[in-house]
């Protein structure tokens, strides 16, 4: 039996087939007919060893698990409504988008990352009839925001993965070659594989906080290297340096205002920048910095989670009898948590009832001063995500209790 007549008895009255063109033209007659698949590409994908268990009036959950011929044996069923798979390799400058079809086919082309090119991206996918997509893409600073929102107000699905995630698995696939298009192109593939979580675009207010956050950080930073800087220079360079540690001063007070003015203006981001307040350590900088890394809907299942994206977990390396490393904190995540958690942790360890007690319980088990702080760093964070999920002041008694 030739495969025209195994389609018709499988699907009967589904498929039409001109053997002149070797173009099969499926259809049910109605408006969703697809046409123009070769026959080649249909029969690629494992027909033959499924082809008993082939019946148009199998139940979705079968259905779903089945190769794309298979599947189009679904009355009414286009390729183009099943779920595609995006990967974006994002730069400054440009987008590599590569799509990866139902039937395992690419599709890929290069875009602006400008807001003319993603509006240029979204009217490409529908005229490709992409209605249905998740897209994935590696977080790489800021430059994937905007492209990202775009995509998400367009309906689609939008996943940001840490890029050592995305390492990983091109390791794991033997992937040598490392351009942007074959970037693109294996985070199709991580997406289709994985399916990360869905990213929720973050509030506008919280946008601008954690960019004001960043400034102030960034000018912190320059303003530790002037004063030190200042301390061996020699004294024709001492005026300027002056001036511009002036200059920075004032500019640190005006987004320190601006970063009070933005929280006081949102009632819910005051409210729970007073119960990060309750946090014996946390001042206002601090604060500033936690609420815009938690976002307003906290995006954490649990405080654990919360510590892990900020890098303050600890990691184990073992294997057998002889490779037994030291635990060292991970650093997984944004860097500007750990700075700002570094010095609230020194004075909850010396300065408060319940600290004192917790670094007094690790000296004990022979931890050293470094472990010490960063643990504290770790429950700090910890201690402020659930201030903020439980809507409840910090209460220094419970630590006491769980301490002792």
């Amino acid at each position: 039996m030739g495969f025209p007549e195994t389609m018709l008895r499988i699907c009967p009255g589904l498929y039409d087939y001109s053997v002149r063109k070797n173009r099969p033209v499926l259809s049910d007659g109605g408006p969703d007919a697809v046409s123009g698949l070769r026959l080649s590409r249909l029969f690629r994908r494992s027909f033959a060893p499924d082809r008993r268990s082939f019946s148009c009036d199998k139940p979705d959950s079968i259905m779903d698990r089945l190769s794309p011929v298979t599947r189009i044996c679904k009355v009414g069923f286009t390729m183009e409504n099943e779920l595609h798979f995006i990967g974006i390799d994002v730069a400054k400058a440009k987008l590599d988008v590569d799509i990866l079809r139902p039937d395992g086919r690419h599709r890929c082309k290069k875009f602006d990352n400008t807001l003319s090119g993603h509006e240029a991206l979204v009217r490409w996918l529908r005229g490709h009839d992409v209605n249905r997509a998740h897209v994935c893409m590696e977080s790489t600073s800021t430059y994937m925001e905007d492209a990202a929102a775009h995509l998400s107000d367009a309906g689609y699905t939008v996943s940001i993965i840490n890029p050592a995630l995305s390492k990983a698995f091109a390791q794991s696939e033997g992937l040598r070659s490392k351009t942007d298009k074959v970037d693109a192109r294996m985070l199709a593939h991580f997406c289709r594989e994985k399916r990360p979580s869905a990213w929720e675009a973050p509030h506008p207010t919280e946008r601008a906080l954690k960019a004001l956050v960043l400034r102030h950080q960034a000018l912190t930073e320059m303003q530790t290297q002037e004063k030190n800087r200042r301390e061996t220079a020699p004294e024709v360079q001492l005026a300027s340096i002056d001036i511009l540690l002036g200059c920075l001063s004032a500019e640190l007070a005006r987004i320190e205002k601006q970063i009070k003015d933005l929280t006081d203006n949102d009632p819910d981001m005051k409210r729970r920048r007073k119960l990060l307040n309750s946090i014996p350590g946390i001042g206002e900088k601090t604060a500033a910095v936690l609420l815009a890394y938690t976002g307003l809907r906290l995006k954490f299942g649990t405080a654990r989670q919360f510590a892990a994206y900020a890098g303050l977990t600890p990691v184990q390396h073992e294997s057998g009898s002889s490779v037994m490393r030291a635990s060292r904190m991970s650093k997984a995540g944004p860097v500007q948590l750990r700075k700002a958690l570094y010095m609230p942790a020194l004075s909850a360890l010396y300065h408060t009832a319940w600290g004192k007690a917790f670094r007094k319980r690790l000296e004990e088990s022979g931890k050293r001063a470094k472990v010490i702080i960063g643990a504290m760093m770790r429950k700090l964070a910890q201690v402020a995500y659930g201030v903020l999920k439980s809507g409840k002041a910090f209460d220094a008694s419970q630590h006491e209790l769980l301490i002792a």
